[in-house]
């Protein structure tokens, strides 16, 4: 399955409906404490405005969850952001949408597709923008080498990397150097094949553990 995939970054994106303005603001968010941070900040900006309502997501495989209507009538805002935030497979970000009245009141249904909308169209706007991450359980590897053959190896791996899926990370240097790449549990096999054919079979892989990682989105 699939994780959740989350943003590099904030990003806003204004709605209007009917002369009210809706602010959606997202947020990477690691956890509450986080989350809570970006909305007192927004709240403390915006201090004009009518409603801040809010709605959060947390956690790698995106088991916490949280939102407010924040003055709003009960279930019109927090939750319809929420469950956009579900269906889009979000996760370690705060949605808020700061909304400044406009004089005409919506209803029950035009606030929920105003808030919902929002928070799609911001998360589209982070889609568009290259904003958006996406996860995926990475092995930690290493190829220990001579430093003679570091050059050559590690742009062999870097090659390598760039079309396996995988993401190189600095190397380090003791007596030899150890060469470290995070690289999908499918492409082991290969990697350790193409090592073994790069050094004549004298080097190949140490597999560590797995760690969550966080790379571009796909277009």
């Amino acid at each position: 399955m699939d994780l959740p995939r989350t943003i590099a970054r904030p990003v806003d994106h204004e709605v209007v409906i009917k002369k009210s303005r809706f602010l959606a603001h997202l947020a990477p968010a690691a956890d509450v404490a986080e989350a809570d941070a970006v909305i007192a900040r927004l709240r403390k900006e915006l201090w004009d405005a009518r409603h801040h309502c809010v709605a959060m997501v947390l956690g790698t495989r995106a088991d916490q969850a949280r939102s407010s209507d924040d003055g709003e009538p009960s279930g019109t805002a927090g939750v319809p952001m929420l469950e956009v935030l579900r269906q889009r497979g979000v996760t370690d970000l705060v949605a808020v949408v700061t909304r400044y009245f406009g004089g005409v009141k919506l209803g029950a249904g035009g606030l929920v597709r105003a808030y919902s909308g929002a928070v799609a169209a911001a998360l589209d706007v982070a889609a568009d923008t290259g904003a958006m991450l996406r996860r995926e359980l990475l092995y930690e590897v290493e190829v220990a080498v001579p430093h003679g053959d570091a050059g050559r190896i590690d742009n062999m791996l870097r090659d390598w990397a760039s079309s396996h899926g995988s993401v190189m990370e600095p190397p380090a240097y003791d007596a030899v150097a150890h060469l470290r790449l995070l690289v999908p549990p499918d492409q082991l096999d290969a990697l350790s094949a193409d090592v073994a054919a790069a050094s004549a079979g004298a080097r190949s892989p140490a597999v560590g553990d797995a760690r969550v990682v966080d790379v571009p989105d796909r277009p």
